[in-house]
Order: structure tokens, then sequence, then C-alpha cells
């Protein structure tokens, strides 16, 4: 069994040392984030499938994981922020129970428009994992914050990566609309899991709603910092989330013409992100967060110029696709964690400002690259990706070269 010790109240002449967390509690937020995240991409490899079903058109059809990632991007926004006014046990509660009912939703939908907003609502259920990570930010010491955060992200890259192979198997022998329905069953569990072992945490600051959330816009222009790592990571998450928008199509056509489970397996490709993720997560404090994310954005243009000339074969996929995952999650941990070090008490601000602008990228990539795909096929779609990888990188190395202090900052 799982335990957990709650915060203590400390008194203003104390010292706030936060609580060690336990690797049992630690291991289960893990599988949390894995189970919430892989909510946001079930619909990727189905896309096919589900748009023969109800009769919709290849441009149609690519609003549906466009709703679930702009549903995560307003859950990010709106919903994000409450972590640091209440106790973050209660709002995954209240999570949890949203996410499993809109997985029902989409199981039980009839036609496109309830289908695209039970998709839009399981966005907004999908937001326990924002507020998991910043809950084990608070719950570690900055020496050991590297590593923890990696270990959540070593769960959310297994998450976004196994979910289309989960997704793809369980559609092939029993249709779209049952991995929905296996989705409200993870919630449920998860939920339960959650509530039952997370510590409860008083709140870090005491704000009006309204107050709480005009006051993101203040983080936002206060701190240069925040400013560059959210755009940064939206152009790269953007490129990310246009090529896995799209694989599914590009894979179920000529020249390969695989089935919905074959095209769910090029998950377990993108594994490797989780080598990404770690090697970031051990390194980040010895290297600096800086220098590693222009390695990671190096590695992800060249996984677009990989895509783009060798795309239409299995082995340019195969390579194209892990240097794609390497790069993003080796850049997404030193990306966060030096997030997490602005303002110890904004922590879930902080976090909603710079995951509201990855969630948006992916929302505005995976719609946009269907789009792309449909009108001018593969090379478009990779020379599309490359653009934004090649924009991020671009970006982060003039404030790199501009203030390498701040923006090099773990």
């Amino acid at each position: 069994m799982v335990s957990a010790t709650p915060l203590r109240e400390t008194s203003p002449t104390e010292t706030q040392t936060p609580p060690a967390i336990g690797r049992a509690l630690l291991l289960l937020m893990a599988i949390a984030v894995a189970a919430t995240a892989a909510n946001l991409y079930y619909n990727q490899p189905l896309l096919a499938e589900m748009a023969a079903s109800l009769g919709l058109s290849q441009g149609t059809i690519g609003l549906i994981p466009s709703a679930t990632q702009f549903g995560y991007a307003a859950a990010i926004l709106l919903i994000s922020p409450l972590g640091d006014t209440m106790d973050r046990r209660v709002l995954i509660r209240n999570l949890s129970i949203t996410l499993s009912l809109a997985s029902l939703g989409v199981f039980l939908a009839p036609s496109f428009w309830p289908l695209l907003v039970a998709s839009f609502v399981v966005g907004l259920g999908a937001n326990i994992t924002q507020q998991l990570i910043p809950l084990a930010a608070s719950l570690s010491t900055p020496e050991t914050r590297g590593k923890v955060i990696g270990t959540l992200m070593t769960g959310l890259t297994i998450g976004i990566l196994l979910s289309r192979t989960l997704s793809g198997t369980i559609g092939e022998y029993w249709g779209w609309r049952s991995v929905f329905l296996v989705a409200a069953i993870i919630a449920v569990v998860i939920g339960v899991l959650l509530h039952r072992h997370l510590p409860s945490q008083k709140a870090s600051v005491s704000m009006a709603y309204p107050q709480l959330i005009s006051s993101m816009f203040t983080l936002v222009k206060r701190h240069a910092l925040l400013r560059e790592s959210a755009l940064t990571g939206a152009l790269w998450f953007a490129a990310f989330n246009a090529m896995w928008a799209t694989l599914a199509i590009h894979v179920t056509d000529a020249p390969f013409s695989y089935s919905v489970q074959q095209a769910g397996l090029f998950g377990i490709i993108g594994l490797a992100g989780i080598f990404g993720a770690k090697a970031a997560g051990r390194l980040v404090n010895r290297v600096g967060a800086g220098r590693l994310i222009t390695l990671a954005l190096l590695m992800v243009v060249a996984s677009f110029v990989v895509l783009a000339l060798w795309g239409d074969s299995l082995a340019g996929l195969i390579v194209g696709i892990i240097l794609l995952d390497l790069g993003v999650f080796g850049a997404q941990i030193p990306n966060q964690v030096r997030v997490f070090s602005i303002d110890p008490k904004a922590q879930s601000r902080m976090n909603a400002v710079y995951m509201l602008g990855y969630y948006l990228g992916a929302a505005a990539g995976s719609a946009i690259g269907v789009k792309v795909m449909s009108l001018y096929g593969w090379e478009g779609l990779s020379i599309f990706g490359l653009a934004l990888a090649a924009a991020a990188l671009l970006h982060h190395g003039i404030k790199q070269r501009r203030d390498p202090a701040v923006t090099s900052k773990a």
C-alpha cells in the first residue's frame, strides 16, 4: 500500500523545506500521469476508422484530436491555477470524475458534434496531469527536482506513446468506440487510487478566482524566462503533434497500407523518448537547461529532415520518429525544471502558463498538420514540421545568446 504524509503547515519563522516524496508515491504519480496523458492521444490512430464510421471527411475528422488538445489548453488556463489556491487532492478527484464521464460520452457519441464536445471535455478532465506535476515539484527539493520531474515525464512519455499502440490494438479488434470505454474504466481506477494515497496540501496563496487568473498575465509580463520557455515549447510541440496526428493517415495509405493496429505500433518506436527524458533529468543540473534544450532541438530539426527525405520507407520513419521523440522529451525536462525554479509559490500558475503554450501549439499543430497532409502529402507535412522546429531552435538560440545566465537557469 502506498503511504504519504500530509504536508505540515509551517510558521513564518520556520524554514519551509519540502517533504521527501517516497518512491511508492512517486511511482503511483508517474503511472497516473501516463494513464491520464494517454487520453489526449487515443483518437489519433483511430481517425481513419472514426471518419469511415461516421461518414466524415479527412479534414473534418482532424478536428477531433484538435478539440481534445484545445480542451486541455482551456483546462490549463482555467483549472490548473486552482492548484495554488486549493487542495490538489480534491481537485484531482473532481477531474477524475470529469474524465471518466467524458470518455463515456465519446464511447456513446452518435454523430460528429456530440463526439467533438465529448472530446473537448476529455481534454478538460486530463488536467489531472498538470496538477500532479506541480504537486511533485512542491514535494521535492531543488537537488532532487530534476530527477522527480524526469520520472513523471518518463510516465508522460510512456502514456503519450503507448496510448497509440493501446488504442490501435483495441480498435483493430473491438472497434474505435471500445477504446474509450476502456479509457473510462482506467480513469475511475486511477482516480480512486490518487484520492486514497495523495497527501492533502494547504493552499500556497489565497486570492479570488478572477484575481488568480489575471495574476497569470502578470507572471508572463514579469518573467522573460517564462515567456521564452512557453513559446519555444509551443513551437516544438506543434511540430511533434503535427507528425503524430498524421502518421496513422500516412501509414494506412500507400505505399505502406498498414492496418490500424500496425499504425498504433509506431508508438513503441516512439518510446525512445523515455531515454531522452531520463537522460535530461540526470544531466540538467550538471550541463545546464539552456545547453540541453539546444542539443535536443537540433535532434528535432534533424528528425524532420529524415522524415522529409526518407519518410516513404519504414527505416526512414523509424529513424525520424526516434530522433523526434528523443529530442522533444529531452528538451521538455530542462525547460520545465527551469520554469519551476522561478517562483515556488506560483508553481501551478507558472506551469499553467507554460503548458498553455505547449497545448495551444499541440492543438494548432494537429489541426494544421492534418490539413497540410491532405493538401501536400507527407513531404509537405515534414517541411511544415521542419519549419516549426527550426523556429523553436532559432528563438531559443537568440534568447540564449542575449541572456545565457537567465535562459540556462535550472
